[in-house]
């Protein structure tokens, strides 16, 4: 696995901690879009220090290809984070499976990146890990996440009741998930 990817537009990189300022001027700048779909937050969450412990810990983690968070960049302004793509809970023999989380700064919504940045990460985790399956959980009203996974590919498969437990109470999330074309075994 490479450390840096490309499409036409974008660059997905797996940081390190050098990066803890991008990240969280990432996650600061739609703060209240990013909490809205996500559990609630450590205290200490919007600091560098913060950020700086957690990439450590997420590059440890992609070393041993049980974690990779690739984050988003236009090739035009290559120093800005402008989303994340996320594959964790990576499970190989016998499960060949992961989860894919993702979030895009709401500026560049509707510009296709989202779809481009997943796309990529998508084709990555299938033909270097060959994953079989990757999963993804939605609360239902989040919309434009479902129309995303649709336009991938990704099939429903029902609601996971009580999920998440986010916000003070558990939330249900819609399951999708998308099989791989390349076949691992006969």
């Amino acid at each position: 696995m490479l450390m840096q990817y490309e499409t036409n537009r974008l660059i997905l990189r797996i940081v390190t901690a050098d990066a803890a300022p991008q990240v969280l001027d990432f996650f600061l700048r739609d703060r209240e879009l990013f909490e809205k779909y996500e559990a609630d937050r450590a205290p200490h969450f919007y600091t560098t220090g913060f950020f700086r412990e957690t990439l450590k810990y997420e590059f440890e983690l992609a070393s041993k290809l049980s974690h990779i968070r690739f984050y988003v960049y236009r090739k035009e302004a290559p120093d800005m984070i402008i989303g994340t793509v996320c594959f964790h809970n990576i499970t190989l023999n016998p499960y060949y499976c992961c989860e894919i989380g993702y979030k895009f700064s709401s500026a560049f919504h509707h510009h296709g990146y989202a779809l481009e940045a997943v796309e990529k990460g998508i084709d990555i985790i299938f033909s270097e890990l060959q994953v079989h399956r990757i999963m993804a959980w939605v609360m239902p009203e989040n919309e434009a996440s479902i129309r995303l996974l649709l336009s991938l590919g990704f099939s429903y498969e029902g609601i996971n009741a009580d999920h998440l437990y986010m916000h003070g109470k558990w939330v249900s999330h819609a399951q999708y998930s998308l099989i791989s074309p390349m076949k691992l075994f006969p």
